[in-house]
């Protein structure tokens, strides 16, 4: 039961995307434009302490997230899984109850299970931003992939994305960031085509609101912008290091060979060629170069890559602005 008084001042979480309105979205989006034209004061949320919980690897996400935090003018306490008693056996829920007990004004929370961030904003009264959670959702980094696209796209005014046609492509079975930005794409008007092996496409995207597909090549020619995803190793049993271009895939893995997902659905420098003009690549990192994505096309004139890491520390602004009532 969250523990939330009816007198706290007007707070919100953030644990995703999927259900939020084409007005949230726009908001926290016209609020990143902003802090992008403008910049910021550095001193908005002097005084507030932001808890970084982070019980699964991350760079760009807590890295991203602390600058914000710094920027604003708050102080961050960082907090990661190896070194907090979560190791020890205690609970999210516990750990989060006792920083909450030591004056925090908000957390950020990553962790390998689907639904934590809201586990943990049931039990504590500040606001809780999802950093993501397991295979559920990621949405800061929709929102700041979403925030790129229309940059990309010339759709800054008023972030209306109707008419854009997007792949995303890759293990989408796997990815909370495919969730979040196929919520923020098409609730603000874009078509979202999800493309991979049928074992790591589910048909269930459709019911998100997406097309799910199978062949990159039948869908590239149409499309505005082009999301690649890397095949998550970890989440089919195969631990944190990728297996290398020539390899046989590991028994739990959806495919059966790297060489054979390559073949198929590895954004190349032919299969780019073949882009239509303006069509832009994006990529949430970390990149496994020469397995998704080729070296070339990760750092050619397409890729808005890069885009998207500067955008995180602004769209994680505009976020903790939003969830403590400072917008």
């Amino acid at each position: 039961m969250a523990k939330r008084p009816a007198s706290a001042p007007v707070t919100s979480d953030l644990l995703g995307l999927q259900g939020l309105s084409a007005s949230a979205l726009r908001e926290l989006l016209t609020a990143t434009r902003e802090l992008a034209t403008r910049g910021v004061k550095g001193d908005e949320l002097r005084g507030h302490i932001v808890a970084s919980l982070f019980f699964e690897d991350s760079t760009r996400t807590r890295t991203s997230f602390a600058i914000a935090v710094k920027r604003l003018g708050a102080e961050v306490v960082e907090l990661i899984g190896a070194g907090s008693s979560v190791s020890k056996g205690e609970t999210l829920i516990d750990t989060a109850r006792n920083v909450e007990a030591m004056g925090v004004s908000a957390f950020v929370v990553r962790a390998k299970q689907a639904g934590s961030a809201a586990m943990i904003a049931r039990a504590v009264g500040p606001p809780v931003i999802n950093a993501g959670d397991g295979k559920h959702e990621h949405p800061t980094q929709g929102l700041l992939d979403t925030y790129t696209l229309a940059e990309a796209k010339g759709r800054l005014e008023d972030f209306d994305l109707t008419g854009l046609r997007v792949a995303i492509v890759g293990d989408i079975a796997s990815s909370r960031v495919a969730r979040s930005a196929v919520a923020a794409f098409s609730t603000l008007g874009a078509k979202v085509v999800c493309v991979g092996p049928p074992g790591m496409v589910p048909g269930g995207f459709a019911a998100l609101g997406a097309t799910v597909g199978g062949s990159l090549d039948g869908v590239l020619p149409a499309m505005d912008a082009v999301m690649m995803l890397r095949i998550q190793f970890e989440r089919h049993g195969e631990g944190k290091t990728p297996a290398p271009a020539g390899a046989e895939a590991p028994k739990a893995s959806p495919i059966a060979s790297v060489r054979e997902y390559r073949e198929f659905y590895a954004l190349t420098p032919e299969r780019a060629a073949k882009m239509k003009k303006g069509a832009v690549v994006m990529h949430p990192g970390p990149i496994n170069r020469g397995i998704e994505l080729d070296e070339a096309v990760a750092d050619g004139p397409r890729s808005v890559i890069m885009r998207q890491v500067t955008h995180g520390v602004l769209v994680r602004m505009a976020v903790l602005r939003w969830c403590l009532g400072a917008r």
